[in-house]
């Protein structure tokens, strides 16, 4: 339920930026919702393109649907940021670079793979409808990326961009609710984002107050969380340079993923694109981002990616002597820092992480091989006698390798990653994708990730909060069964060969989904789909070795859309789950 709710205010905040961010003039927008109050002031510059309500309906549900099955409660700010920067700078769709193309991040492998072979074999794309005949794509699909991309020549003219734009946008919240007293600071939130473009020049600021912190500390005073960078894009082999803040993810992201954390959809027909690449970072999350230098190097066929960051991690210092801190166990990851305790943990352990990503493009077939390595200012030590941390990383440094490869053959699509440690345990990804008619697709992608397998920043495909002692197959298929009428339904197996939280001993769990959607019109959506769900847990059992126990949930969900006019738009969603 607050997952749903933080969605909803959310949503709120999208249609608000999208709306009004055309105007010279200032905003001011109360929005009450669950006993908290938020308000929105926008600021925009008169050169900013205007968004109709229509995009803010796209960018919402599409963002929704891409956070459906992600854990993370930012997920959709997360898919909202991206895809709103896709809409102020729109990929040409006839490029022919894949990391381009990749950009569009919520299309699946197989479908940039596809629209690269057709570009080679048919030529340019000249309609939107012309998009939907390509293998992997519908009409549906079609129509839903028109606000990301942009047909043509693959020349540009940037003497409209050369204006300078800057854009604004400053959201607090408050909470009513009973006076804490540890708290350092007032109730209030604050997040203000800073964005101005000019020319191949991009810059930003994001500044954050959670509730209960100081408004600034530190000398000289700062806000709790303070980000920024500034970019250069070109198109000769210099691609990009960031400097400050950034984001990077070579290959599946076993290695390097500290940008779009990538769930796994049982009813989706393909997975996100496993692209190259590196962008500025502009969210609130304290803790999964880089801070340094990073550049791309094209080459035509050849792409380099080298980056460099010093960054610092909140943690709970210990000492072995009894005279100074000079060990730690575990990473704070909560980003707030209301109390005087949570206060001493910021900015505690110092992280050196450099890296490069080599990639090589060959007609249907690209390889690629990642390097990072990872220094920490003081060790990770675990002192605690607890078997479920038998696997975990200890230490000063750690290295990480890792090839992957996609191939693309005759409307299927082979890909996969191997990465491995400096204690030679492994992560391992490998998939298909195939059409073998205009009406079927069909998807499989095994995962065997090693307990002892650590990366600081990276995430692969399917897993929580880190990528290590997991092993899963997901299959899965969509068909389009009649006009109008579509079907999908996978499954997913998944094993757990260590111990993990709730379970003293391996686990197992198991996932199943199918899916009927109707489009009888274009105004019209109707959804239906029934959801199992089973998981294991160690029973309640006070005495000896606890017995695990499954626990089964099914849900039926059905949501209907109905667009009664271009500015009406009719919903109804029912969940039942058992």
């Amino acid at each position: 339920m607050r997952r749903f709710y933080s969605q909803r205010i959310q949503g709120i905040w999208l249609i608000c930026r999208t709306s009004f961010v055309c105007f010279e003039h200032t905003f001011v927008t109360f929005v009450v919702k669950k006993n908290t109050l938020i308000i929105l002031f926008m600021f925009s510059s008169l050169l900013a393109n205007a968004q109709s309500e229509k995009l803010s309906e796209t960018l919402t549900d599409l963002a929704e649907q891409l956070a459906a099955d992600d854990t993370d409660p930012d997920a959709v700010t997360t898919y909202t940021d991206r895809l709103h920067e896709l809409t102020e700078d729109p990929i040409n769709i006839n490029s022919s670079n894949e990391n381009e193309l990749s950009k569009l991040f919520f299309l699946s492998d197989f479908q940039v793979k596809s629209l690269l072979d057709y570009i080679h074999t048919t030529g340019p794309v000249h309609s939107v409808f012309e998009i939907a005949n390509i293998p992997g794509f519908d009409k549906e699909t079609a129509l839903s990326i028109i606000p990301f991309i942009k047909l043509g020549k693959t020349t540009e003219d940037n003497l409209v961009l050369s204006k300078l734009r800057s854009q604004i946008i400053t959201n607090i919240s408050l909470k009513p609710e009973t006076v804490d007293t540890s708290s350092l600071g007032s109730p209030l939130k604050i997040l203000t984002k800073y964005k101005f473009t000019t020319g191949n020049i991009t810059g930003g600021m994001t500044m954050e107050k959670d509730a209960g912190e100081k408004f600034m500390t530190g000398s000289p005073p700062l806000p709790d969380f303070l980000s920024g960078y500034i970019s250069y894009g070109g198109n000769g082999v210099v691609k990009k340079i960031i400097a400050g803040d950034f984001s990077a993810r070579f290959g599946q992201g076993t290695n390097v993923n500290t940008g779009i954390r990538r769930g796994m959809s049982l009813v989706a027909p393909g997975y996100m694109s496993a692209s190259d690449e590196i962008k500025p970072y502009s969210s609130t999350d304290e803790n999964r981002f880089l801070r340094g230098v990073a550049s791309q190097i094209s080459i035509k066929n050849f792409d380099l990616f080298l980056f460099y960051s010093k960054n610092y991690s909140d943690a709970t210092l210990f000492s072995s002597s009894g005279r100074s801190n000079d060990y730690f166990e575990t990473f704070y990851t909560g980003g707030v820092h209301n109390t005087a305790l949570l206060q001493n943990k910021k900015d505690a352990v110092s992280e050196i992480a450099y890296g490069l990503d080599i990639s090589f493009n060959f007609n249907n077939l690209k390889s690629g091989f990642s390097f990072s390595r990872t220094s920490l200012s003081l060790p990770i030590t675990i002192t605690e006698l607890d078997a479920v941390k038998f696997f975990d990383f200890r230490g000063l440094n750690s290295n990480t390798f890792t090839f992957y490869y996609n191939l693309y053959v005759k409307k299927i699509l082979f890909y996969g990653e191997l990465s491995t440690n400096d204690n030679s345990t492994l992560a391992l990804v490998q998939g298909i994708s195939l059409r073998p008619s205009d009406r079927l697709t069909i998807n499989s992608i095994l995962r065997n990730y090693s307990p002892g397998f650590t990366t600081f920043y990276g995430q692969g495909p399917g897993t929580g909060s880190k990528t290590s002692n997991q092993k899963g197959v997901l299959g899965n298929f969509n068909f389009e069964a009649a006009k109008h009428l579509f079907l999908s339904a996978g499954c997913e197996v998944i094993y757990y060969p260590w111990l993990r939280y709730r379970n003293s001993g391996p686990s197992w769990g198991a996932k199943r989904e199918v899916m009927i959607k109707y489009l009888p019109a274009g105004r019209l959506t109707v959804d239906v789909s029934y959801n199992y769900r089973l998981s294991m847990y160690d029973s309640d059992n006070e005495q000896g070795i606890a017995d695990q126990e499954k626990i089964i949930t099914r849900t039926v969900r059905t949501a209907i859309h109905y667009s009664a006019h271009n500015n009406l738009i009719l919903g109804m969603r029912c969940d039942y789950k058992f």
